[in-house]
């Protein structure tokens, strides 16, 4: 892999609440050298938080081993609530190709970096998407499902042994998934009501594991804080299902109870060109490309001359 290489990582702990503990956990991943530290996204109901940071090969093993450090300072699953599921302390571990660097890269970084994870802290680990060891594995979703009070019994069972580790979950911090994928957007669409069982049937409608949109997992959650429940998703393609097409499924299937959306939000960083393509939409705009954009068409521009020098 080469060294200009640059890999974006993604990981998701399950910590929302405890200011400090976040702060620690983001300072222990900002002072690896070669770290570009991006974002930070917490949420207290659903008791997690998304980092977002980029690095190379070598600079994104040793922030995730910081990473696991700090998170086992402070977090113990045996003591955690929240609404989102959740297996692991560190819970997600995913690896994103941004520039110089192939999907394929991307596997093999994921599967080293598990076993650095897994000697190092004794967390199982299981691969997922484009990492994954098996088709049923793939999906996160799936691998997490029965969470950490139910992963005991899991790791036992022929189809779910883990890739790295023994089939035991960490007393405190669970079992993680690591992976590689492509960019996927986290959204979540607010409704005007605090029915969780309407956030819940718009949620199996829209996703695609239950016959809505492919490319999309969705969950209804009640956010308490602001006493409305929340459509929580992942649009993994949004080449093939942007996020207004997403956003008026929802539209349309919260009219049949009579709801209507409140307001939505993006959980961590969204490609330039998911927001474009929407905007692009709801102006009916005629004609439109990303050169239309003046940033786009100063750069391009920049680009030619400087190539012609």
């Amino acid at each position: 892999m080469p060294m200009n290489a640059m890999i974006e990582c993604v990981p998701n702990i399950s910590e929302g609440r405890r200011s400090e503990v976040i702060e620690a956990i983001v300072a222990a991943v900002r002072a690896v050298s070669g770290i570009r530290y991006l974002d930070t996204s917490s949420d207290a109901d659903h008791n997690r938080s998304v980092l977002s940071f980029i690095g190379n090969e070598s600079s994104l093993r040793q922030a995730i081993l910081a990473l696991y450090r700090e998170s086992a300072r402070w977090i113990d699953l045996r003591h955690h609530k929240g609404e989102h599921p959740r297996m692991g302390a560190v819970d997600v571990v995913p690896f994103i190709p941004i520039q110089n660097v192939t999907m394929a890269e991307c596997v093999q970084l994921s599967r080293d970096v598990a076993a650095d994870v897994q000697a190092a802290f004794g967390v199982p680990v299981i691969l997922y998407e484009e990492a994954a060891s098996a088709p049923h594995r793939r999906n996160l979703a799936d691998i997490r499902k029965g969470e950490f009070e139910g992963m005991a019994h899991k790791l036992q069972t022929a189809h779910w042994q883990p890739d790295f580790g023994q089939a035991v979950p960490h007393p405190a911090l669970g079992v993680s998934a690591i992976g590689a994928r492509e960019a996927l957007i986290a959204y979540n669409v607010y409704l005007n009501t605090n029915n969780l069982a309407v956030a819940q049937a718009i949620a199996k409608a829209v996703r695609g594991s239950s016959g809505g949109l492919a490319h999309v997992k969705g969950l209804g959650f009640l956010i308490e804080e602001r006493n409305q429940v929340q459509v929580s998703m992942n649009l993994v393609n949004f080449r093939k299902n942007p996020i207004y097409r997403v956003q008026e499924l929802i539209r349309i299937e919260a009219a049949r109870y009579g709801v209507s959306v409140a307001g939505a939000e993006l959980v961590g960083l969204i490609p330039q060109d998911a927001l474009l393509e929407s905007a692009a939409y709801y102006l009916q705009l005629e004609g439109y490309s990303r050169d239309m954009i003046l940033e786009n068409r100063i750069q391009s521009v920049e680009g030619a001359e400087g190539d012609g020098l």
